[in-house]
This record gives structure tokens, C-alpha cells and sequence, in this order.
């Protein structure tokens, strides 16, 4: 750190009041106010934290934190909640424990492990398919934020576990992983009763063990991964650590766009017609395939856009580990970086008109012409999500098999507003009517 940054660091400018960034409704619309006026990047003075806080709301800057720069950087504040629900898996873990973690986990995530499992997302979609094709008869109204909860889930579990999960079930007498979708609030108590299950996820690896012929899922190849200094395999603990972060992470993001994608359909028709048309040309017979995922680029466009404007982490930190300078600003060691895709993605310097839904906005062309780092929903550099490549064939599965068959007419019971807590997820749930289109 040179003597000027200790004497007399540049900062940029803020709100003169003192205040502590997080992940609820007040510090969002906060944010909303603040970068009207700073859109780029600001200082806020802490409240109760040591260290000063920056937003940063520019491209180039969060390809340094993120990408050129970032073993000046680790993880922030914010992540103790996480924690106690997910233990120490790779989500909230750091430095070389967490590179081990990365690197031996990474292998389940490769395009020839989600084709083998593409099945499971299928089957999961085809027996969604056979209620909703009774219910659409009756032009039933159905809760879709609940429904595409329940998918995402049983989608993650059957990646993880196989057919293994129907003997959960059974011994169970139901899924035991849906105090997930039972419940909103991402508090103590429900870490306290998510973590209880660890012990059945345990119980599970120990069976698993003793299978001659395993399936070929995510926990077959996190069990068979070594780190490649030692050759050990991770231990029991950190195993469960990493299923029980796939489960939360795997399940919530992928619920949180479904659920947006549907209501973002019903409101932009041109839109729907598009997908309809896409998904009635398309060559697979029922439902697509891993080798049909190519045939369905629009799906993926959607998919795209709804992740411009509702990223369902909209809000992630780093701290500092070094002194950097961003642009003229410097930044001091300690210093705790907030970067908020949700207003990333709606800056009007790299946005043509960003509130509204434009899924032309992600063709090829023009992607090339946008700046990389200004479009993040699943963050960026070695830490980006490992499971993005899954989530986005996930939704292309649903849609290439459900927009066949039915479409999804709002019910303005409640108003749509943003929850922005840990997740961006909708305050109310929404209720649509479910209509056959053939």
C-alpha cells in the first residue's frame, strides 16, 4: 500500500449517510436511489462494520475484482447466513481449500456428465407434463411459483441422487428436502432443520459405497473425484457439504427463472408466439434431448433476458485482500465490494432501453457488440457458478416440452413485486391460468 492511500486514499463519492449494505428490500431500494445519482461506483460509510463499502456498477472495474485481479480479492461479508445452511461448500468456501473443492467438483458439471443426465430432467418434466395436461382440461388456475419450486427441486435430487431418491421417499414417507419449497424464510431455523438432514445425505454415501454397478449422477462423481496433489478423495464431510450447497443452489436459482420466465411470457405475447413457434419446428419428437438443446436458441434468449432482469443473486460481495486502484479510486485492504447485477444489468450506458423485456437482446450479434463484463447473472471469472450450463439446458427442457403443449395465462390476484433477499425471488406467489394450445 503506497503512503498516499494510508495518508490520504481516494475514494469515490457516496451518501453522506453511514449505512451497511445487505441482501433485504431496504438496502435495494436504497440502491435504486443511490446510483441515480452514482452510477458508476460510490462510498458508503459503515454503520456497524469496520470497513468502508463500495458499490461497483461498471464493467471494467468488475472484470478486475472478478477476472484480471481477483486474487486481490475473496469473499465478503454477507455469507454467514448462507453458511449455516450450506456448511462449507464451494458456494461460501475461499483460498486453497476452496480451489481443491472447485477443481475436484468441476468434472460433474462437463457437457459429458449433463448429457447423461439430461434424462433425469426429463422424466421429472414428463411427469409434470401428465398433471398439467389434466389440469389444463379444466383450464385450471395453478400456483407456478410453487410448482416450478417442486421441479427444480426434484430435478437437483434425481442429478444427485438417482434412483436412490425413490428409497429416500419411501423411508421418508415423502421428501424430506421439501422444507425447502415449504418454506421462504431463509432463517436459523430452517439452517437448523436443513443441516439435520446431513445425516440421511451421510447414510446415503455409505450405500452408495457398497454399490457395485453406481449410476452416473453428481454424487457417483463426487465421490470418485481425487485432488490431483494427493490423491485422497474428499472426506464425508465434505461431500455432504457440497450436495447440501447443490441442493439449495441447484433448486432455488433454477425455480426463481422459471417462474420469472413464465410470468415474462404472458406479458409479452410477441414474445410467447416466437417461443411457440420455435419449440412446434423444432425436430425432436415429445420432449428435446441434450442433442436437441441446439435446436432451441430462443428458449435460451428468453432465459437470458429474464436472467437480465431478475438475476436471482442480485447482490454478491468481495472484500479486498490487497490494496488495487479501480480507474483513480483506490482501494485499501479491507475494503468490502458490493456488485449488483440487478442494476448492472439496467445501467443505460450498456442497456438500450433496459427496463424492457428483449430477448433480441442476446443473438450472437449482439452479444459480440456488448461489453462482457456488463451481463453477470451468474458471476464471473473462477468463481462464475459451476452450474450454469446446466440451469440454462434445464429451462430449455421445460419449455421445449411444456410451450409444445400449454401456455400460462396471468391472474392479477396479487401485484408482481420483487422479494430481494439472499434470492431475487416474487413477494407473492403468482397464480396463472393454464390453457392447452392444441
Amino acid at each position: 500500500m503506497t503512503s498516499s492511500q494510508t495518508q490520504h486514499p481516494n475514494y469515490p463519492k457516496g451518501p453522506t449517510s453511514v449505512y451497511d449494505l445487505n441482501t433485504n428490500a431496504e438496502c435495494f431500494e436504497h440502491l435504486g436511489e443511490w446510483l441515480k445519482q452514482y452510477p458508476d461506483i460510490f462510498a458508503v460509510s459503515p454503520e456497524k462494520r469496520k470497513d468502508l463499502s463500495l458499490l461497483v456498477n461498471q464493467p471494467d472495474y468488475i472484470k478486475q475484482i472478478l477476472v484480471s485481479k481477483n486474487d486481490r480479492y475473496q469473499k465478503g461479508v454477507g455469507f454467514e447466513r448462507v453458511k449455516m445452511l450450506l456448511g462449507n461448500g464451494v458456494i461460501v468456501s475461499d483460498g486453497p481449500f476452496w480451489r481443491k473443492q472447485r477443481r475436484m467438483i468441476q468434472p460433474a458439471f462437463g457437457k459429458d456428465v449433463i448429457a447423461q443426465l439430461i434424462d433425469q430432467v426429463k422424466q421429472a418434466n414428463l411427469q409434470l407434463f401428465e398433471k398439467w395436461h389434466e389440469l389444463a382440461k379444466q383450464e385450471a388456475i395453478i400456483n407456478i411459483t410453487d410448482v416450478t419450486n417442486e421441479l427444480a427441486l426434484e430435478i437437483i435430487l434425481r442429478a444427485l441422487f438417482s434412483n436412490d431418491l425413490d428409497a429416500i421417499f419411501e423411508q421418508a414417507g415423502g421428501n424430506p428436502f421439501s422444507i425447502l419449497t415449504d418454506n421462504s424464510a431463509r432463517d436459523l431455523q430452517l439452517a437448523v432443520k436443513f443441516r439435520g438432514l446431513t445425516k440421511l445425505v451421510g447414510e446415503i454415501i455409505e450405500q452408495r459405497r457398497r454399490q457395485t454397478s453406481p449410476p452416473t449422477d453428481f454424487l457417483s462423481v463426487f465421490m470418485d473425484a481425487r485432488d490431483k496433489e494427493t490423491g485422497e478423495p474428499m472426506s464425508d464431510k465434505e461431500l455432504i457439504d457440497e450436495v447440501m450447497t447443490l441442493i439449495v443452489a441447484g433448486s432455488e436459482t433454477s425455480a426463481t427463472t422459471l417462474n420469472w420466465c413464465w410470468y415474462s411470457l404472458s406479458q409479452h405475447p410477441e414474445v410467447e408466439a416466437k417461443l411457440h413457434a420455435e419449440v412446434d419446428n423444432a425436430g425432436y419428437a415429445q420432449v428435446p434431448g441434450f442433442d436437441n438443446i441446439m435446436e432451441l436458441p430462443y428458449i435460451r434468449q428468453v432465459t437470458e433476458e429474464v436472467l437480465r432482469l431478475y438475476p436471482p443473486v442480485w447482490l454478491f460481495t468481495r472484500k479486498a485482500i490487497e490494496a488495487d486502484q479501480l480507474g483513480d479510486y483506490d482501494i485499501v485492504a479491507g475494503t468490502n465490494i458490493f456488485i449488483a447485477p440487478y442494476f448492472l444489468h439496467r445501467h443505460p450506458d450498456y442497456w438500450d432501453e433496459p427496463e424492457k423485456f428483449n430477448p433480441e437482446r442476446f443473438t450472437p450479434e449482439a452479444i459480440k457488440q456488448r461489453h462482457k463484463f456488463a451481463y453477470i447473472p451468474f458471476s464471473a471469472g473462477p468463481r462464475r457458478c459451476i452450474g450454469d450450463f446446466f440451469g440454462i439446458a434445464e429451462t430449455q427442457i421445460h419449455f421445449g416440452l411444456m410451450a409444445r403443449h400449454f401456455r400460462m395465462e396471468y391472474i392479477e390476484d396479487y401485484p408482481v413485486e420483487l422479494a430481494p433477499e439472499i434470492n431475487l425471488r416474487t413477494k407473492h406467489p403468482i397464480n396463472m391460468r393454464i390453457l392447452s394450445r392444441t
